[in-house]
């Protein structure tokens, strides 16, 4: 049987991330690692009470150094898995299976897409001047065309989790690890999932940052 880590970055989610926690272990999700980034609330306290791994960065690093620093442990604890999970309630746990099938049917990796389920629940603004020109976006800097983007749920085999270098620290991150796919020459796939928001999330002026820090690096390199 697949060892199978769930890596989740948390950043104040002192509201959520019980929940979370809770439904991964109820579901016998066993190796869980959260890596709380520099939270200043009780995000690291309500953690310590469940039996999970605790990674701390001791300021706000971004959430790809996040899923970095928890992906690299997890490959060091021997998963042959790896699914990045978001720990605001966003994603379901129940659709976990999902990319674990589609890992275990030989793709490196499997990215969650909202647009494949019908993504009914976006919000207008959200679908059509944030996520559907962010598509593009993550198109040009990549290479690679996906139906969505900055979907945080996703799921790595254990080669993969090795060979994909996140350098981007913040949310540009998204748009890095489609371009390490084409680069590596992984094998992909997309996967249905439904999201649920709990906040509005990434606005416009996100979306602004993460162009000028793949601009940023695309000049350095």
């Amino acid at each position: 049987m697949s060892k199978i880590f769930i890596v989740i970055p948390a950043y104040n989610e002192e509201k959520t991330i019980a929940k979370v926690i809770e439904g991964l272990l109820q579901e016998n999700y066993n190796n869980i690692v959260i890596v709380n980034d520099g939270s200043a609330d009780c995000t690291s306290k309500i953690v310590l009470n469940y039996p999970v791994y605790l990674l701390t960065h001791n300021i706000n690093r971004g959430q790809g150094a996040a899923l970095r620093t928890g992906t690299e442990f997890a490959v060091k604890q021997g998963a042959d898995i790896v699914i990045h999970f978001d720990g605001d309630g966003q994603h379901q746990v129940k659709e976990i299976d999902d990319f674990v099938e589609k890992i275990n049917q030989g793709f490196d990796i499997a990215i969650g897409s909202r647009f494949l389920s019908g993504a009914k629940n976006i919000p207008f603004t959200k679908k059509y001047l944030i996520h559907k020109p962010a598509i593009l976006v993550n198109w040009f800097f990549s290479g690679l065309k996906l139906t969505d983007a900055h979907n945080g749920f996703r799921a790595l085999n254990r080669h993969a989790a090795k060979k994909i270098k996140i350098t981007q620290n913040r949310m540009a991150h998204n748009t890095e690890i489609p371009a390490e796919i084409v680069k590596r020459k992984l094998n992909f796939t997309e996967v249905p999932v439904e999201v649920i928001y709990t906040e509005y999330g990434q606005g416009f002026g996100g979306g602004i940052k993460i162009i000028l820090d793949l601009l940023k690096q695309k000049i350095l390199n």
